[in-house]
């Protein structure tokens, strides 16, 4: 197997096991929270308070991460981010609401870190031919972590209306093990440099940041590589791609952290509806891995026809899931307990079919976004992964502030709008991509010597 891919390989197992730990406990945070504060009247900790805290610090240390990453390289900054997310699950069995809290801003500096490197790497380790396949590999290999987690979840909360101080001590030391699996994983990972004779991917790469004055090198110094992602981000294409990240946050918030728990809060779902919650991370886990792999061993054929019809796939994919949440959980599912109901009775049945549209939908979105900045900011990559984490997680945290106080009406009705803007965006981009990349190529064949009928006689 060639040595890049063997890189992809590792990195996907690095981050499987370690968001194994990281996104169970997200999706099963509000409800875990919920059942400590019932048995100790003195922690007042909060799920979506802790996850707005987390996304929110991602989204400031993100302009810090391409500085940092000139000092650790990829590979340092990936195993400091990933320390912390073992550090935030280990505290779960020492519930203390400052300890939930102080972590939560911990991790988010280490996610900064630890996302703005995997970009890094991923892109090193592709070039034009193989960004879409890796992206989708990638992609594939970590969103398991939703499967095997949730599913470890499902069978642990069989039968349970309270999650008792046993039942959270041996999810929460199972899911620290496997944290620790994932750090050796990334321990392993080799040092890569970006091929030097991928032309191809060089030019492209070259035409689309010149033209859009952004000038960069991976290996400028800390203050530079900050003065460069500022510069980045206000190029015309990275503010409309920025639309795109946004919705990914709030999407990303919406299914990991307010959606499978409103399942649980839905009494009229009977007797197992907080079993549901972790079953419902594991559809979306399936259609996570689902759009990955289909997208990853496919990338060189749907490559072929762009990135934008894979995201609108997702865009309607997506509306279609929340037009069937609308009808199938009460409004006021997001804020706990009840036995309200909506347009039909609740159907569990309908619920993890949602679930599945969710996980698949975002499997678009994001295989794409890896593959576009991968893509078309190759030489700058630190820069554009960055970018990509602060305004997917102030999105992100944006939403989880708002979770606890709007109807679940009312989040829908948003995400149907931004979904629309950020596909439009996204189309935009790749349509005037590909005009540049036209352009290119045309330049190119301009400037070869055509070769006279009597050279060639002569041949």
């Amino acid at each position: 197997m060639e040595r890049r891919f063997v890189n992809i390989i590792l990195l996907g197992f690095g981050f499987m096991f370690v968001f194994t730990a990281f996104q169970t406990m997200g999706n099963i945070e509000k409800t875990i929270l919920d059942s400590i504060s019932q048995d100790d009247s003195s922690f007042t900790g909060d799920g979506y308070t802790s996850l707005a805290i987390i996304y929110a610090t991602l989204a400031i240390c993100n302009w810090m991460a391409p500085s940092v990453i000139t000092i650790t390289g990829p590979r340092g900054a990936m195993l400091i981010g990933a320390t912390t997310y073992l550090f935030f699950i280990v505290t779960f069995l020492f519930p203390r609401t400052w300890l939930l809290y102080a972590a939560s801003v911990l991790i988010g500096m280490g996610a900064a870190a630890i996302w703005t490197g995997q970009g890094n790497y991923l892109t090193l380790n592709s070039d034009a031919d193989t960004i879409s396949r890796n992206s989708g590999v990638f992609w594939a290999m970590l969103q398991c972590s939703l499967f095997f987690g949730n599913l470890f979840v499902f069978i642990k909360f069989q039968g349970k209306t309270h999650i008792d101080v046993e039942t959270r001590n041996v999810v929460f030391g199972a899911l620290t093990a496997v944290c620790a699996v994932g750090i050796i994983f990334l321990i392993l990972l080799r040092p890569a440099r970006r091929a030097p004779n991928v032309e191809d991917a060089k030019v492209h790469s070259d035409t689309l940041i010149h033209k859009n004055e952004v000038v960069s090198h991976e290996d400028d110094g800390p203050l530079d590589a900050f003065k460069g992602a500022l510069k980045l981000f206000c190029t015309r294409d990275m503010l409309l791609l920025s639309v795109t990240f946004i919705y990914t946050g709030v999407e990303l918030s919406f299914f990991s952290g307010v959606y499978s728990p409103s399942i649980g809060f839905t009494l009229s779902m009977g007797e197992n509806a907080k079993q549901l919650v972790g079953l419902s991370g594991v559809f979306i886990g399936l259609g996570e891995v689902l759009g990955g792999a289909l997208f990853g061993i496919l990338g060189s054929k749907t490559s072929r026809w762009g990135r934008d019809p894979i995201v609108i796939m997702g865009y309607l994919i997506h509306l279609a899931s929340f037009f069937l949440i609308f009808i199938n959980l009460p409004a006021e599912a997001p804020f706990g307990d009840t036995t309200a109901v909506s347009y039909i009775d609740p159907s569990p049945y309908l619920a993890m079919f949602c679930s599945f549209l969710l996980g698949f939908g975002d499997a678009c979105f994001n295989t794409q976004i890896y593959s576009i900045l991968g893509g078309n900011y190759a030489d700058n990559s630190t820069s554009a992964f960055a970018l990509f984490k602060f305004t997917q997680s102030l999105a992100a945290a944006a939403c989880f502030f708002y979770s606890s106080q709007a109807l679940l009406t009312v989040q829908l009705s948003v995400l149907a709008v931004l979904a629309t803007l950020g596909t439009a965006a996204f189309v935009r981009v790749e349509w005037v991509a590909k005009a540049r990349a036209r352009a290119a190529a045309l330049e190119i064949i301009d400037d070869k010597p055509v070769p006279s009928e009597n050279a060639l006689h002569y041949d």
